[in-house]
């Protein structure tokens, strides 16, 4: 049996990420930039309104003064218009402020005269003195010409995407998303719809991997079931997968029918008794084209929680992420519980409270407690030194939300 971290530093040592893509913006939503991202021009663009108002001589503009409205500036317009002495210009949010302005006094701290048929008064009267430079948004203060925007590893969620935007792009140089075959087998397995007969059991571990990988941002390119009397099926299925990893759920022990073991191995996919529980028996090996393979037990919980601890980082990894892990936080055991001897242990779990944790079932760390996953918050995470769970203990705690 070999240390479930060994087992995963294996898997992570293989896993590269994957080439440099060039995609459109509205496509490129989670995916990691692959290179520096330098602004074609500073940010904001001039020197604009930060407010609808007037754009005046600051020195002219104290309290109780009166300015003769000469001009209308709305955002978008390419005018320039010339200030005298005591003029103003109605200027919108976002409008290029005058060159002659040099602060902005808001609507709200006017008194203004009668309007023309655009609404534009003919003079105002100032009722708050201005400081210097008020409401100016000026050239460059958010981002100079030339400067890195977003620097190379940053996700790309809808603000950084915005950023993209503001900085003069429509496409950006991404890591590729993994594309994700998953494959079920067992002659047990039926459709979760149909009506099982004695020895048959709703197939729901595709359903769990398909969610997950969707929500890890990853794509899905098929999904498979395969009877255990399917070896060569099961093989052609591996072997044609249009995808950069490959994951197979049951017959991955030691059983008589155990087809994904009995098919791999001699294909160098290599099966270990890992030290964790739920998930002892697993496999994992590499395609020739770098595909990677993860064979993972048949329990739900099992393909679950194995999914959380060696698949999802490795898919990160490939995605170019190198904030490869859920974050964990350190609780305090609510109750106690058993561990299995020797093994460590991956509970799905529950926050108790704003400092407890507990298992999600009083069945323990089962591998077939499927109900124990609808309630899971966390992951406790217990070392395999540790015989048993104490009331008060502190337990490390993979956060899942």
């Amino acid at each position: 049996m070999i240390p479930w971290e060994e087992h995963r530093a294996r898997i992570l040592d293989a896993a590269k990420p994957l080439p440099v893509v060039t995609v459109p913006l509205e496509q490129a939503g989670g995916c990691v930039l692959a290179e520096d991202l330098v602004s074609r021009w500073p940010v904001p663009l001039f020197d604009n309104s930060a407010m609808d108002g007037y754009a005046v001589h600051r020195t002219e503009a104290q309290a109780g003064a009166r300015l003769e409205v000469v001009a209308d500036v709305p955002a978008g317009s390419g005018e320039d218009p010339a200030l005298g002495p005591r003029q103003a210009a109605r200027i919108m949010t976002g409008a290029p402020m005058p060159t002659q302005a040099d602060a902005v006094v808001p609507i709200e701290q006017v008194t203004a005269g009668p309007a023309d048929e655009h609404g534009v008064p003919a003079w105002i009267e100032v009722t708050t003195e201005p400081k210097p430079g008020a409401h100016i948004r000026r050239r460059g203060e958010d981002i100079a010409d030339g400067a890195v925007t977003l620097a190379a590893g940053t996700v790309l969620g809808p603000w950084q995407l915005g950023a993209v935007a503001s900085a003069g792009y429509g496409q950006v140089p991404v890591h590729r998303r993994p594309r994700v075959a998953v494959i079920s087998t067992g002659s047990e397995l039926i459709d979760p719809s149909a009506n099982p007969t004695r020895g048959q059991i709703p197939e729901s571990n595709s359903v769990v991997l398909t969610a997950a990988l969707r929500a890890a941002g990853m794509e899905l390119a098929s999904v498979d079931r395969v009877r255990d009397d399917e070896g060569q099926r099961l093989a052609s299925l591996v072997d044609a997968a249009e995808a950069d990893a490959v994951i197979l759920s049951g017959g991955a022990s030691v059983g008589a029918y155990d087809v994904v073991k009995e098919t791999l191995a001699p294909r160098g996919v290599r099966f270990d008794k890992v030290g964790i529980q739920p998930g002892k028996p697993q496999g994992f090996g590499v395609r020739d084209d770098d595909a990677l393979i993860f064979a993972l037990p048949g329990n739900p919980v099992a393909v679950a929680t194995c999914f959380e601890v060696f698949v999802r980082p490795a898919l990160r990894k490939l995605a170019g992420h190198t904030d490869l892990f859920r974050p964990e936080i350190t609780r305090t055991a609510s109750a106690s519980w058993k561990t299995p001897p020797g093994r460590a242990q991956v509970l799905p779990a529950v926050f108790v409270g704003d400092h407890g944790v507990a298992a999600a079932t009083s069945g323990g760390s089962g591998s077939h407690l499927v109900a124990s996953l609808s309630k899971a918050q966390a992951l406790a995470l217990i070392p395999a030194h540790v015989e048993r769970v104490n009331e008060g203990d502190d337990v490390t705690v993979m956060v899942l939300a």
